[in-house]
């Protein structure tokens, strides 16, 4: 699995973010080395990332997105071959933008080290509603032929429960094969029975052809059975804004 290092703009294109969603708190799981977080704070925007790597290999990880693609360059070229270049020019385009982004990634989990938070699923380390808005990119769905349907499920309820209004994930598609996950509506399915309605969106990013839609999964009516929380991460570190002023139409 390569270790991801996506910019803010790609989050706003990959999950069709509006400025209203981003006055809600928001999280990144995984984060990976994305800089999505520390252009968000810039912005004055709630926003937190959590993965498991955060644990041991904090700001490591940035070094890590530039040595990977740098070795996997001719990989890269292979793997790529036939994608639509309307994000990056080239390969050595998208080692350029990575590059920067988790160099910014690195300077802020140094800044701001408790907006970055050590977990992973499917038992996020958060109390139920912690947020409103979760976003989750290429994990789920996108190592559908490594992680099993019984992962996905969990990892699916256990964005939902934190998650107080929305779950937005992308891709749907299986980074290997180049086909949308096979199981993905019949997980819809069991979810929907437990309360939780989605709906599948057309989105202005796409870099493997065909791959450009997200699924939404709708939180509001959802209450998901207690559950202790491990870790201290539990203790909310950091402020639930969301719990003291509610966006105008909420």
């Amino acid at each position: 699995m390569l270790v991801s290092a996506r910019s803010f703009e790609e989050y706003r294109a990959m999950f069709a973010l509006t400025d209203r969603d981003l006055e809600q708190r928001v999280l990144d799981c995984p984060g990976g080395a994305a800089s999505f977080v520390a252009e968000a704070g810039r912005r004055g925007i709630d926003a937190v990332a959590v993965d498991r790597q955060y644990a041991h290999h904090r700001e490591e990880l940035g070094l890590l997105v530039e040595r990977e693609t740098v070795f996997k360059r001719e990989l890269l070229v292979r793997e790529t071959a036939g994608h639509p270049w309307s994000w990056y020019t080239d390969v050595d385009d998208m080692i350029r933008q990575w590059t920067a982004n988790a160099r910014d990634f690195r300077a802020d989990i140094t800044a701001r080290p408790e907006r970055y938070v050590a977990g992973s699923l499917p038992e996020l380390p958060f109390a139920d509603d912690s947020f409103d808005l979760v976003l989750s990119s290429h994990l789920i769905f996108s190592y559908g032929n490594r992680l099993d349907e019984e992962f996905h499920r969990a990892a699916l309820l256990d964005l939902a429960r934190v998650a107080r209004r929305e779950v937005r994930l992308f891709p749907l598609m299986v980074y290997d094969t180049g086909a949308r996950y096979p199981g993905l509506e019949r997980l819809r399915e069991e979810l929907a029975g437990l309360g939780i309605p989605s709906r599948v969106e057309r989105v202005r990013y796409e870099f493997q052809p065909g791959d450009n839609e997200m699924l939404v999964l709708s939180c509001a009516d959802h209450r998901a059975p207690a559950r202790a929380v491990r870790g201290a991460a539990a203790e909310d570190r950091v402020r639930w804004r969301h719990r003291e002023a509610v966006p105008a139409g909420s």
